[in-house]
């Protein structure tokens, strides 16, 4: 059996890298998604385990010390990481893991796995990006003052990756991402 995939899709807050990976789980079953942990408080709607693990700092912290993650960053305060036991037992088992991390997990995943496909997705305009992390409502006016910062430094990273992909329309780019997914498959036979 053939090693699964590793995907990483980053792209700065309100790109829609949740829509698309929801959209991409819906139309390729071969993909699995690797939930990360992190220290920040739950969204209304999110469901623990599904969209993150939601850990305590001190439980983050301890899990990080054991080398549990294969990638772990700070985000406006939060730690995220990505558990390196799910992600090996997945890809050990053919699955193609996707993951959803910022630029600098995106980082430290290509110095420890230069086999990863890494995706970075922009809005069309930085006015539609704007537009969207305000549809968003999920963050105060301070959040989402310190999210546009980010962003703009976010950027800056886009050209080490491998694909750029603009959500201007979810099935379009659905598709550009499942067509790299594709290509990388045929490669591995």
């Amino acid at each position: 059996m053939k090693r699964g995939l590793l995907i990483v899709i980053s792209g700065p807050s309100g790109v829609g890298k949740d829509t698309l990976i929801r959209r991409l789980l819906e139309v390729d079953p071969k993909l699995k998604y690797s939930v990360s942990g992190t220290t920040r408080k739950p969204r209304p709607g999110e469901k623990p385990d599904e969209n993150y693990t939601f850990l305590t700092r001190d439980q983050f912290e301890s899990l990080a010390e054991k080398g549990a993650f294969l990638e772990h960053a700070t985000y406006n305060g939060h730690l995220y990481g990505t558990f390196r036991d799910r992600v090996e037992r997945a890809r050990d088992a053919g699955q193609d893991m996707v993951l959803k991390i910022d630029v600098q997990g995106a980082e430290q995943v290509r110095q420890l796995l230069p086999d990863a496909i890494l995706i970075f997705v922009v809005a069309p305009t930085e006015e539609e990006l704007k537009h969207r992390q305000e549809q968003r409502g999920s963050e105060s006016a301070q959040d989402l003052a310190s999210r546009r910062q980010i962003a703009e430094r976010e950027m800056t990273y886009v050209s080490h990756y491998d694909h750029v992909v603009t959500n201007d329309d979810i099935e379009r780019a659905t598709g550009e991402i499942l067509d790299l997914i594709r290509r990388a498959r045929e490669r591995q036979t």
